[in-house]
């Protein structure tokens, strides 16, 4: 019985730190759970030996472990894969082109998936779980300008002769993204290559991720590139 009731407030302990949106410490665990110290010391020195949280870094601060952080953002990410496959099909067939999701990861862009059914010989490659940088894509212009990114800390590499290098510039970028509602990757990583993004809300209007297209720039001249944005932010909004 006592067993039982060791892993009940195990459990619960575990659940209130997944579901927290700040770390907590044990003496605020003690107060929103009714626990008492020597028993939220002993339960959450079990929780730490089986490597399901640790503390914050040189604090008090109880965080989840790195391996059960895979866990949750693994199955996050297959959540929103399966949530969003609808959307990109939608995508796909308004504009011809192959549509993407993309989230941030590590200061870059991940491209979680992507939905590409014509039958065209000259295709966009494979892109699902790779890596792109964040300033030379419509996809990374999104995540730069509504989601949590520090500018100052990217690497503003040159590509091509179109890759924005200096922050300034990327700044007044993100500006324009933000005031029309989609963004534009103009042959900024790859030469023949654009990109045109917008940002994707969950229902409690948090930002998740960018949902776009990336094509032959061959395909698309200036005119027709703002289109498929607009068309893009009326499906998606």
């Amino acid at each position: 019985m006592n067993q039982s009731k060791s892993l009940t407030k195990g459990l619960s302990i575990l659940k209130e730190i997944m579901l927290s949106e700040n770390s907590l410490t044990a003496s605020q665990l003690c107060l929103k759970l009714d626990i008492d110290k020597s028993t939220m010391s002993r339960l959450l020195s079990a929780l730490i030996k089986e490597s399901f949280i640790e503390y914050k870094e040189n604090s008090k601060e109880l965080i989840l472990s790195d391996l059960l952080r895979k866990i949750t953002q693994h199955e996050n990410r297959e959540k929103l894969v399966e949530k969003t496959k609808g959307i990109l099909d939608e995508i796909f067939y308004i504009t011809d082109e192959c549509s993407y999701i993309g989230i941030l990861d590590n200061n870059s862009v991940l491209y979680l998936n992507q939905v590409d059914k014509s039958n065209r010989v000259i295709k966009t490659r494979d892109s699902i779980g790779k890596h792109a940088p964040i300033h030379t894509n419509g996809f990374g212009k999104i995540l730069a300008a509504f989601g949590d990114v520090d500018i100052t800390k990217l690497d503003f590499k040159k590509y091509t002769t179109n890759t924005i290098t200096s922050i300034g510039r990327f700044k007044k970028e993100l500006e324009i993204v933000r005031q029309r509602g989609y963004a534009i990757g103009n042959e900024e990583h790859e030469f023949g290559l654009k990109s045109i993004a917008v940002p994707y809300f969950n229902n409690k209007s948090e930002f998740i991720g960018a949902i776009g297209i990336s094509g032959l720039s061959a395909r698309m001249d200036e005119a027709t590139t703002h289109q498929i944005g607009q068309k893009i932010f009326k499906t998606i909004n």
